[in-house]
């Protein structure tokens, strides 16, 4: 495995984007906290659950495509716009019930809406936040006619993106002997890079698949893995983006978009 270059010096946090409700929009915000529970504050705050437990997604419902949502960070409301242009707003802190009653009409579905604000409902709990690189979302973009760098990443849904560094520098961290980096005063340890389910391969407007999408990204992830990564680490191709972890002892601290970013060693 090759040595990775070294990090230039406006490596930086480009983006922090945290998705109030699980399974729908992201919102961009300027700083946020490293929560006790190692992920990102305001990150999946949120889930709809239907009558067996089972969580309200994309994997689960193409329907929620159908969804733009918003979170005004002023006043707290979260905002919901259909296909058919109606607009509903709901303070999801102070009023459950109408949010749970409103979402349940549109699926079809009974459904109750939880909140956790330790960890979030995240797929994988034990862990944290997802960094991309806007390089990366660059690269993938060029892989598929008519995909923008903006759709990849809404369609990768990462927490933190990483710009002045190469694509896929972010499969460095993934391995044993793989190096920690730093964004500003907090450590990040890399867990696993992000296998994919079929949510990237639809567009995230309206849901539709996007023809050949696994199958050519992953001869393309194939085509361009990076020298730096260790290609034993990674199960299969149809990867992107680091899971990360935070040691408990940087937890509590802030991230702030513009925060530089340097690789350290994992000692």
């Amino acid at each position: 495995m090759a040595t990775e270059p070294n990090l230039p010096v406006m490596a930086a946090l480009e983006r922090i984007r945290v998705f109030p409700v699980k399974g729908l929009d992201g919102v961009d915000v300027h700083v946020a906290d490293v929560l006790p529970g190692g992920t990102i504050e305001g990150d999946r705050e949120f889930a709809f659950f239907d009558a067996d437990g089972t969580v309200l997604n994309g994997k689960r419902s193409q329907r929620v495509h159908e969804l733009a949502t918003d979170l005004d960070t002023e006043t707290g409301l979260f905002v919901v716009e259909t296909p058919a242009g109606e607009t509903k707003q709901f303070d999801l802190s102070a009023d459950l019930q109408r949010a749970e009653s409103w979402f349940s009409d549109y699926f079809d579905a009974e459904l109750t809406l939880r909140r956790d604000g330790e960890r979030g409902f995240v797929d994988r709990r034990e862990m944290g936040p997802s960094v991309v690189s806007t390089a990366t979302l660059e690269t993938i973009a060029t892989w598929f006619d008519e995909l923008t760098v903006d759709g990849v990443r809404r369609r990768l849904r990462a927490n933190l993106e990483v710009s002045g560094v190469p694509a896929f520098w972010e499969d460095r961290f993934v391995g044993d002997d793989a190096p920690a980096f730093a964004i500003g005063d907090i450590r990040f340890e890399g867990v696993t890079s992000c296998g994919r389910c079929v949510v990237p391969g639809r567009d995230p407007d309206t849901g539709a698949v996007t023809p050949d999408f696994r199958e050519q990204f992953m001869k393309k992830r194939r085509e361009t893995f990076p020298e730096w990564a260790d290609a034993s680490e990674f199960e299969h191709f149809f990867t992107a983006m680091l899971i990360a972890r935070v040691p408990e002892s940087d937890r509590g601290r802030r991230l702030e978009v513009g925060d530089p970013v340097a690789v350290i060693d994992t000692e």
